[in-house]
């Protein structure tokens, strides 16, 4: 259960990390560029991965009750989505600036 988050989450960062592979055009195409944006995926993924971990343990599970579980368990599956789709996110767009910085049309 640990990784579900990431796992239903994957299909939205893998348009993400297409995206960020594609655009934009008006940049060079350079060995350079393409290893740079391959290090910057892989660093997102492992961001992403590492902070669904985090999250997944950083969120309690309420103590079961009179009536079974209380409400709020879901919040063990909610957070770890929003730590890695955050990580994710924020590791592309420093990325992104950082490649517009260097390869930026003259």
């Amino acid at each position: 259960m640990r990784y579900l988050a990431i796992l239903l989450l994957a299909p939205w960062l893998l348009i993400l990390g297409w995206a960020y592979w594609a655009f934009p055009k008006s940049l060079p195409r350079t060995g350079a560029r393409k290893f740079f944006d391959l290090v910057a995926l892989l660093l997102a993924a492992l961001a992403a991965v590492q902070s669904a971990v985090i999250g997944f343990e950083a969120a309690t599970v309420p103590a079961v009750g009179q009536f079974g579980p209380s409400s709020g368990a879901i919040w063990q599956q909610v957070l770890p989505a929003l730590y890695g789709y955050g990580a994710c996110v924020a590791v592309l767009l420093i990325a992104m600036l950082l490649r517009q910085a260097i390869w930026r049309a003259r």
